[in-house]
């Protein structure tokens, strides 16, 4: 059974409200799953887990959150060569740049991506929810 972390950031809820749909579909898929807060996590835990998924929206000029969530993400970029990823998000603007940004720093970091990144704008809808099951059962 592969161990999954599903690490999120929400200033809204719509972020949380993904990264429940993310934990929800890799149960099903049979992981077993542990869902922290950007507070919760840091580097120490990395080697803990077979997958992480990372959720953050997009804030200011498309980029990642900025006093708790890229901080932490910052501590656990050197432990992510050859870790088995998946990221994902929502945003009010923009065309999601914060996104591409962020799958291109992972991959520079030796990141895996598991699938594609989920984003959706502001509330996910039911096709952006199935999206974040989705990507919670490849990373299963």
């Amino acid at each position: 059974m592969n161990k999954i972390a599903v690490v999120y950031w929400s200033g809204t809820g719509n972020t949380e409200t993904m990264a429940n749909k993310v934990a929800d579909g890799a149960k099903s898929a049979g992981a077993e799953v542990t869902l922290f807060t950007a507070a919760e996590f840091s580097a120490d835990k990395m080697n803990d887990f077979d997958a992480i998924a990372f959720g953050c929206p997009s804030m200011g000029d498309e980029e990642l959150e900025d006093t708790e969530f890229e901080p932490m993400f910052s501590t656990c970029e050197p432990s992510l060569k050859g870790k088995r990823i998946a990221l994902f998000g929502s945003y009010g603007w923009g065309d999601g740049e914060w996104m591409r940004t962020w799958e291109d720093t992972c991959r520079n970091d030796g990141a895996i991506l598991a699938c594609d990144s989920v984003i959706c704008n502001e509330e996910p809808d039911e096709e952006a929810a199935a999206a974040c099951e989705a990507l919670g059962k490849a990373l299963a």
